[in-house]
């Protein structure tokens, strides 16, 4: 990233941290969570909040600020590009270059389970709440819900999930729940990426509030996705994860998407740091599956 828009953003919150308020206020919102294509394509960024800044064998790829920040402007300016996930400390610098008018924004809620640690499936909410992403005039919020059977941390983390999605369906603001199944194995959580065992996290996850009007899921792509889609009515977002093969991950997002439910892609790292570099050409291909 040039460093007079770095300056630029690190002089207003020195000088002007209203301005960030502000420029919220100004900002032109989407009339819609899907694009043209009819689908969303959402650019996620809320890793580094939870200490999660790995990308392939990089351990600190998206640590560095500045190249998060200019990766994620080639990706919001590309065609078909409809939105964009992540916590305050990032959406609030992208408000500050102007750059997220027409796009859909949703704010990550809960990042205290930092990647790695033992209290990691107590995933306490610690960024955005409904009243805030609501005053910033955002479109959404989104839960990560762990659901670990072995753990007794796990009925706080749904009670907590299911107060979120009664407060943002309130506002009549989109609740973007990502459920898993997982167990802790070798003392740190692996998500169990079996499709029953996606189809139970699904029917767990769909079930959470008093009102599930504006709630949508964020869904793995796993083996037998016709089967997994079918398990809610509820509309899906499917996630992108880390990708070692973009040629198989393509072909089963294209696949997956087909089905009824699915509404579009929400996808990070694999796009943000392909494996050739080319940000704006992996971006283009996610968006030519729409």
């Amino acid at each position: 990233m040039q460093s007079d828009k770095v300056s630029r953003i690190v002089g207003t919150r020195v000088t002007d941290p209203g301005a960030i308020a502000t420029a919220a206020a100004r900002r032109i919102r989407a009339t819609s969570p899907l694009g043209e294509h009819g689908k969303a394509m959402i650019i996620a960024a809320d890793h580094p909040a939870r200490g999660a800044n790995t990308v392939g064998s990089d351990s600190s790829a998206m640590a560095d600020r500045f190249e998060l920040l200019d990766r994620m402007c080639t990706a919001l300016e590309r065609p078909g590009v409809t939105g964009v996930l992540a916590t305050a400390d990032i959406l609030e610098d992208l408000l500050l270059l102007g750059v997220l008018d027409g796009k859909s924004v949703f704010g990550s809620m809960n990042r205290a389970g930092l990647a790695g640690s033992v209290f990691e499936i107590d995933d306490r909410f610690t960024a955005y709440d409904a009243a805030t992403i609501a005053a910033m005039g955002f479109d959404g919020g989104k839960m990560l819900t762990r659901i670990a059977l072995d753990d007794p941390a796990t009925p706080s983390i749904l009670e907590n999930t299911a107060r979120a999605v009664d407060e943002l369906n309130d506002r009549q603001l989109i609740a973007m729940i990502e459920p898993f199944l997982s167990s802790w194995q070798d003392g740190k959580i692996r998500n169990d990426l079996s499709p029953d065992a996606v189809i139970k996290s699904i029917t767990i996850a769909s079930g959470l509030g008093r009102r599930t009007a504006y709630t949508w899921l964020k869904l793995p792509v796993v083996n037998d996705m016709e089967r997994v889609l079918a398990s809610s009515t509820l509309p899906a977002l499917l996630l992108g994860g880390e990708v070692k093969d973009p040629a198989a991950a393509f072909a089963s997002w294209a696949k997956a998407l087909k089905q009824p439910t699915a509404q579009g892609l929400v996808v990070g790292r694999s796009l943000l740091y392909p494996s050739d570099g080319d940000v704006a050409g992996a971006v283009d291909r996610a968006v030519s599956l729409l």
